[in-house]
């Protein structure tokens, strides 16, 4: 199995002692990145929980060792050049930040000083069970840990919060610090660190609340960023008289008298304010020799203070908000982090982005805000590749089984905006069968309700495969939102269509020239034009051979031929409007999905025009394998259920012509996660008719992904290993019931009879009108079943 798409800047990364390789925590795995080429070096795996913290052991020995803690309660010594794990510590709290002061500074002079090393660890705890019988509730504690004898935690409680803040360290890793709403609580290392000893402790207050905090590699400088944007810097802190902290815990509560020697910070005689952000300051960091401060917010633009004057420079455009800023042993490249997945490399003084680690794009924000707008990830399943729509108004091409991030389309030119009003969304990505062609859907929201717009766009792919666009169709479907795109298997067709009750043919023209046979100019233009009884068309799909194409209209589906846009037949009904259509691969079934208070998922036979079986499951995602009758579906499981499937969500294979699962997988973070079946090579292994490297990919709402053999050994063992992600259930005791209570019994052996209505009737009068605008019946012919009509009226008149 492979898996990807993990977060890169959940915390921040560190580099190695000869700046060659750059460790990033990356879910339960702490994955090592070369600095020259940003490609994957190893991966540190061990920890059950994310990892929360790296740190770097300086030595000047052949050996590369580090530190890591996790939320699963541990933390691990780790030979990363190998890679190996050296070392386990199981403090038993789940550890959400952690420090180690000794290995800032020399390690002759911190071996002089103690040969013990210690942490500091920011953890989580319950508290007392509250008097109505609630859960217990959860806060936090900086506690301290010996890494070279550990025997157990230790009983020293620096400090209880309400819930677990980061720690900050300095430099030369004399202090060390949290913030805490309006305050910044800072402590002293001892000198000669043992078990016992007590570090001391200096308060600063501010107005504000409090986002971040950097030390000045001096040690006597600290600066601090609040929630207005403003950044305060306090000189010469450390020469302040710190209180003695008595941490001895006493039935768990700490002894800590924090105000007796409190230092007010928001005096203007006490330190300096600086103003630039206009949002909330996320990044502090002092540069290597202490001459600058480096600062990043919401606006995605990197600002370097010089301390003494208080001047500013710019390193702006990063296109996404700033997380973290970590300088190298090598004083010519730093990294910066950002939210929006990527680690960029700097080259420095000038702060040139010189080369990126991309990770898979987190999901929209807006999708809260316009809910039913954005649509989920597109894949292209010939390459492997899969495309997500960003922030910034653009799609991300990602390779799933190289785990990077190939290149990056601009659907709506627009430079990084750090205010949180969305205007515009890209609704809709859609690619190709052979991922040649994209549909790109954007909608301007109206302002007060005024003012919105539908962006209809088509791209191709150029010689250097990469997408340009090739037609800007603005309003495609008058004021009407688009609810489908779909691509014609063999040729440069697409089909779009609307809530506003019809759907629309495009076919792509191209003019060549004389000189090369060059492509001079390629265009898309409507074909055609169709509706049916005037019902919202919600979905569309092109058959294998696109020779039908099936749209839903509203609870039903209609037939066309899309070469001549005649209505060929209509089946229905389903409980709720149809949001989905797949065709089921080369078979002559189609596939529906509809949401709502009746959710349903229904197979339907093309060559008997009516429903096969169907199942009332709340489906999230359908795919189908392109040359086999074998499709999957992502389903959300109750969130009352009494299964023991592990997570809340449940991928199901079935045969098209079998109502009975083939196999299940147990998924987590199923809300918005997408399916696709990955096209493996012409050569490939077929037993049973089952080509073993045609691989299933699953992507979740957090857009973390897997990739298995759906139909190999492989996917049956995984219910023994108990990935986190993906665990395969047993199929023979499924326990449908169980889930969704008793669904129908199915007689294979019945005969089905059609229940549908379909275009070919005795009575044509009745159906006349139905089908697209404008192919109707001749006039002849309109008259002729118009008279017919009421022929058949009269008698029934006089009786």
């Amino acid at each position: 199995m492979i898996s990807g798409g993990q977060n890169l800047v959940s915390s921040p990364p560190a580099f190695s002692i000869d700046a060659k390789r750059l460790l990033v925590c990356t879910g339960s795995t702490v994955s090592v990145f070369s600095t020259a080429t940003a490609s994957l070096v190893s991966s540190l795996q061990g920890h059950s929980a994310p990892v929360t913290a790296v740190v770097v052991v300086p030595t000047s020995s052949l050996f590369s060792y580090c530190w890591t803690a996790s939320i699963d309660g541990t933390i691990r010594h780790w030979d990363y050049s190998v890679p190996e794990c050296v070392k386990i510590i199981d403090l038993g709290f789940p550890i959400f930040s952690m420090v180690v002061p000794s290995l800032m500074s020399a390690p002759e002079e911190s071996d002089a000083k103690s040969p013990n090393v210690f942490a500091y660890v920011s953890v989580s705890v319950q508290g007392r069970n509250p008097p109505d019988g609630r859960p217990k509730p959860r806060y936090g504690l900086i506690r301290k840990c010996n890494l070279t004898h550990f025997r157990r935690v230790s009983n020293l409680i620096l400090k209880e919060t309400e819930r677990p803040e980061s720690l900050t360290i300095s430099p030369t890793g004399e202090f060390f610090g949290i913030r805490d709403k309006r305050k910044l609580h800072i402590w002293k290392v001892p000198k000669m660190d043992s078990d016992s000893a007590v570090c001391k402790k200096i308060t600063l207050h501010h107005t504000k609340t409090l986002t971040v905090l950097a030390f000045h590699p001096a040690g006597k400088i600290v600066a601090a960023g609040d929630v207005t944007g403003r950044i305060l810097i306090w000189r010469g802190f450390g020469a302040r008289k710190f209180l003695k902290t008595s941490g001895l815990v006493n039935g768990g509560v700490s002894m800590d008298e924090e105000n007796k020697f409190d230092v007010r910070g928001d005096d203007a005689e006490t330190c300096t304010v600086w103003h630039w952000h206009s949002s909330g300051v996320r990044h502090l960091s002092f540069s290597s020799d202490g001459a600058y401060l480096y600062s990043g917010g919401k606006e995605g633009v990197l600002v370097l203070w010089q301390l003494d004057t208080g001047n500013k420079k710019f390193l702006p455009r990063i296109g996404s908000p700033l997380l973290y800023f970590v300088d190298s042993p090598d004083p010519s490249f730093s990294s910066i982090s950002c939210a929006d997945n990527q680690i960029h490399i700097l080259k420095m003084p000038s702060m040139e982005i010189i080369r990126s680690i991309s990770g898979i794009k987190p999901p929209l924000s807006s999708q809260d805000i316009c809910e039913g707008l954005s649509s989920r990830a597109a894949f292209d399943c010939t390459s492997g590749m899969v495309a997500v729509q960003t922030e910034n108004y653009g799609v991300q091409f990602y390779s799933l089984f190289a785990n990077r991030g190939v290149y990056e389309v601009q659907v709506c030119e627009r430079n990084h905006q750090s205010v949180d009003e969305i205007t515009v969304v890209v609704s809709f990505v859609e690619l190709s069968v052979d991922g040649s062609m994209m549909g790109t859907v954007e909608v301007k929201l109206p302002e007060d309700g005024i003012g919105g717009l539908v962006c209809l766009k088509f791209w191709n792919l150029d010689d250097n495969k990469r997408f340009s666009v090739s037609t800007l169709i603005y309003e495609p479907h008058r004021d009407a939102h688009i609810s489908a795109v779909a691509f014609h298997p063999t040729r440069p067709m697409a089909v779009s269509s609307s809530y506003g009750g019809d759907f629309k043919i495009w076919v792509c023209k191209e003019d060549i020239t004389q000189k090369g046979q060059m492509v001079l100019n390629s265009g898309w233009m409507c074909h055609a034009v169709g509706s049916y009884k005037n019902k919202a068309m919600t979905a569309a799909a092109f058959s294998a051979d696109g020779s039908v194409l099936a749209v839903a209209a509203d609870t039903v589906i209609t037939l066309w031929d899309p070469n001549n846009n005649v209505l060929v037949a209509v089946i229905g009904e389903t409980p709720m409007p149809i949001t989905s259509l797949v065709f089921a691969g080369k078979s002559d079934y189609l596939l529906s999905v509809c949401h709502g208070s009746k959710p349903q998922l229904s197979v339907w036979s093309m060559s008997k025009l009516a429903a096969s079986w169907s199942y009332r499951l709340q489906i999230e995602a359908v795919s189908s394998a392109i040359d086999l009758s074998y499709f999957a579906v992502l389903a959300l499981l109750p969130e009352l259920n009494e299964c023991t499937f592990k997570g809340d969500g449940i991928i199901l294979l079935f045969n098209v012509t079998d109502p009975v699962p083939v196999a299940c997988w147990s998924v987590t973070k199923a809300k918005g996660g997408g399916l696709a079946f990955l096209k493996g090579d012409s050569s490939e292994e077929v037993v049973d008719g089952k080509p073993l490297q045609t691989q299933l990919a699953y992507i979740n709402g957090d857009r973390e992904y897997s990739i298995f053999h759906p139909y190999g050994k492989e996917g049956f063992e995984l219910s023994t290993n108990r990935q986190d992600d993906l665990v395969c259930e047993e199929t023979g005791q499924f326990g449908y019931s169980a889930i969704y209570g008793e669904l129908p019994k199915f007689d294979l052996k019945r005969s089905t009879t059609s229940s549908i209505s379909s275009a070919a009737s005795e009575r044509p009068w009745e159906m006349i009108f139905s089908g697209s605008s404008h192919k109707l019946p001749s006039l002849t012919k309109l008259c002729s079943e118009f008279l017919e009509s009421l022929l058949e009226k009269r008698p029934a008149t006089v009786e």
